[in-house]
């Protein structure tokens, strides 16, 4: 790893009761990726309406799907590294994922946002050619935004 941090930021996500996948990273086939942290935040005014339910979840690989875009940047620009990682978002149509497995879940309020940073040397860490996957299903209609932080 070369301490490379990257951000990707979905904008502003509608989400229904079907599981939207907001964004996929993919490694490089022999580079890990850790994955140090994760902002969801709400758009919601009803105090009455559902949490929505986010997914992290990782996959030995991905097919298929509709994706859209995300903003993506390195969190120091002076660094001359190129971004290695496949990352797409905003999926209108739900990509099929290969031995996925949910790691993380959380429920989140539309009215209020989760930042959570993951402790030096506990960061979820992907094997090279593998990826993650951030998704998330809402009981009513309601926008979140989501962002990310991991290290090439």
């Amino acid at each position: 790893m070369a301490d490379l941090l990257v951000q990707v930021a979905s904008g502003e996500v509608a989400l229904s009761s079907s599981a939207k996948t907001v964004f996929t990273v993919s490694a490089p086939s022999n580079q890990r990726l850790k994955i140090k942290g994760i902002e969801i935040f709400g758009k919601g005014t009803s105090n009455t309406d559902t949490p929505a339910k986010v997914e992290l979840m990782t996959y030995a690989s991905i097919s298929g799907g509709t994706a859209g875009s995300v903003t993506t940047s390195k969190v120091d620009g002076d660094m001359g590294e190129t971004v290695q990682a496949t990352i797409a978002g905003n999926y209108s149509a739900e990509p099929t994922y290969t031995t996925g497995v949910t790691v993380r879940t959380w429920d989140v309020h539309p009215q209020t946002g989760l930042v959570v940073y993951f402790p030096l040397h506990d960061e979820i860490k992907i094997k090279g050619g593998a990826g993650f996957a951030l998704r998330a299903t809402q009981a009513q209609a309601d926008t979140m935004s989501f962002n990310l932080i991991y290290e090439e």
